[in-house]
Order: structure tokens, then sequence, then C-alpha cells
């Protein structure tokens, strides 16, 4: 057994400088997060569901039944679904609906959805009269294991991802595990990317729990998805806490991300995040055997962890050189020199800024498949 789960429990703090800032809670169900609201004082407040159009029609209206009874009012903001609508226009729309129904500073949003709602939701929530309370509610594994944590809000400019964002610590994170089973199972395993990730960068132990754990983790047993969230959840929560506004340590939860999000660029955003970040694992990892970092069969033993997730590993007929200027475009740049995130072993990441341009170009051919 992994150490992380001695201490497995249905509830993780999280700190930021130094203090208690938020609770990760995981239950069965919604019916437990009105005594976690009635925490923020939320009798007297006015409560906006912010949702996108595949998860409203699931949980909206259940969502706001339970939440009436304990709070002044509840409405339901919902937007379409998809990147594309991750821009400030959506976010407006937020804005318009907060101000015709007079939320003040005091009122809160609940961000009902997977991460592209959550980071909508916390930027609204950031901006809105300079500041207001906000809740994130993932029902993606995806949102579950990353885009939920860590106070990391922002929407997309044009074609470039998360451009526009601020740092905001959500008041509570909230995970009911019955809403995976509602997910098709491609957007279910996108999230395996990042869980994976995670594996890779800080927890070997953790990565070959995984692979003995595929049987449970496929059928969504509720006891192995809360060992698998719980570990993530505390890997994550350990790097923000270190490094809040990603100014070192917290750069390492960017492996494969670098080469995905470019990737993520270049496909208009066909292929999900945790696909794009699988291939850009794949990417990475190969460039860090390249650089003898690690050998072979650990390189062969990260692909077949996620083919055994059902993740891609390369892409289909892309122009090398848009990916390579797509990643040179990235926010991840520091000061004109790429910030790559390599691994030495599996369970340790770092950061390195020895990866030239020629370097980049070769790991992309690596998952291009020109077919």
């Amino acid at each position: 057994m992994i150490k992380a789960l001695e201490n497995l429990s249905d509830r993780i703090t999280v700190h930021y400088e130094n203090q208690p800032c938020y609770d990760i809670v995981y239950s069965d169900s919604f019916e437990n997060i009105t005594a976690e609201l009635e925490k923020n004082n939320i009798k007297n407040r006015k409560l906006c569901i912010v949702t996108e159009s595949n998860v409203a029609p699931l949980y909206a209206e259940e969502f706001k039944r339970i939440l009436e009874p304990c709070c002044k009012k509840v409405i339901i903001h919902e937007f379409p679904a998809g990147e594309q609508y991750k821009n400030v226009s959506t976010v407006n729309n937020i804005y318009e609906t907060l101000i015709v129904n007079h939320f003040d500073r005091k009122d809160m949003l609940l961000a009902l959805g997977g991460g592209v709602t959550g980071d909508i939701t916390g930027f609204a929530a950031a901006t809105y009269l300079r500041g207001i309370d906000f809740v994130q509610i993932p029902t993606t594994l995806l949102a579950q294991v990353d885009s939920s944590i860590g106070g990391k809000t922002g929407v997309d400019f044009k074609a470039y991802k998360n451009m526009v964002g601020a740092f905001y610590m959500p008041k509570l994170v909230y995970m009911n595990l019955s809403t995976l089973n509602s997910l098709p199972e491609r957007e279910y395993l996108q999230g395996m990317g990042e869980v994976i990730k995670h594996g890779i960068i800080r927890d070997s132990e953790y990565f070959y729990w995984l692979k003995e754990n595929v049987s449970g983790i496929f059928n969504k047993d509720f006891h192995t998805l809360k060992q698998l969230l719980f570990v993530s959840c505390n890997i994550k929560r350990n790097v923000v806490e270190n490094d809040p506004k990603e100014l070192n340590e917290r750069a390492l939860l960017n492996f494969g991300h670098t080469i995905g999000h470019a990737v993520e660029k270049v496909t208009d955003f066909s292929l999900l995040h945790g696909e794009c970040v699988s291939v850009g694992i794949n990417a990475a990892s190969y460039l860090s055997m390249e650089k003898g970092l690690i050998d072979e069969n650990t390189y062969r033993d990260i692909l077949n962890v996620l083919e055994t997730f059902k993740l891609p590993l390369t892409v289909k007929n892309i122009p090398s050189e848009q990916v390579v200027s797509a990643t040179l475009n990235d926010k991840k740049m520091d000061g004109g020199i790429i910030k790559f995130i390599l691994t030495d072993k599996i369970g340790n990441a770092l950061i390195s800024r020895d990866v030239s341009k020629a370097d980049l170009l070769k790991s992309v051919e690596k998952v291009i498949n020109h077919e």
C-alpha cells in the first residue's frame, strides 16, 4: 500500500502562507455540501451556480434544491459547453447575471462542472467587485485531481490557453465522486493524464499502484477512486503549498504541458486536455531519455501506463514547426528561455533551462504520426 493511504480520510486541508485556507472534501453525493457551506455563513447570502450546458441538465436543479433551504437565494447561470467558450465574453455574461441579480461582495459563486467551468467561475469571482467568494464543485476526474486545486483561474485569449487569469483561492473544493458515473469513458479517462503525471513527478509507488488498480479505476469503484483522488490531491496540495504563485517548484506540475498545450492549440482543441497532456508526457519523457536522464525501459514503462488507460501517445499529421512555434509562445517561457520539465526517474521531475529549439523539434517529431 502507498504510504500516503495510511492516512486516508474524507478531507484534505490546503494551506496558504502557512495558514489553513480551504478543505478538499470527498463524498458520494451532494447532500453533505450544505454542512460545509454553512461554515461560510451562507444563510443570508445569495448563491449563483455557474455551470455549462452538458452538466446543467444532470445536476443543476438537484443542486439548487439542496441549497435553497440554507441560503437567501439560489440562481443558475448556464453557458455553452466547450473550450471555445473559455473566454472573456463568457465571463462578461456571468458579470451581467450577477449585476442584474444584485450580487454583492458577501455573496458567492459555485463552479459546478469541469475544468473550464472552474477556471471561468474562479476568474469571475476574482474580478467581480474586486473579489467575491467561490467554491469549486468539480464533476470530472480531470478537474478533481488538477484544476480545482491551487487557486489558478483564467480564460483563453484567442488561441492562447490560460493567458488571462488570476491566483484566487476557493473557500471549498467539494468532490461528489458519483458525478464521474455520468462521464463518457473518453472524458473520464482523459483525467488519467494528470493522474499519471502526478506519479511520474512525485511518487513512483503511486505510479505503479495505478498499474495494479486498473480494474477498479475503469469500473469507477468508489473506494479505489477515493484512494486515487486522495493521493493525487495530496501531491498537488504539497506542491502548491510550497509554491502558490508558481515561482519555482509548482512549475513541475507542467510536466507534459509545454508541448501538450501547443498540441491543443495547433489541433484547435479537437483533442481533450488530458489527451494532449499524454502526448506531451510522451514528448517530455522521450526528451528525458535523449538527454540521458532516464533509460529506455523507464521510457517504455511510462508509455505502457498511458496506453493502459487508453490515452494517445501521438497525434496525426500536424506541422511540427507550428507546434514548436506555439511552445515558444507559451506563458511558461522565462525571460526568453524555455522552462521545460523533464524527469530523471519515475517519482521525480526537474526544471531544465537547457532545452534548445532543436531539442523541442526532435521531441515534437517523436509524437507526430505522419501517416
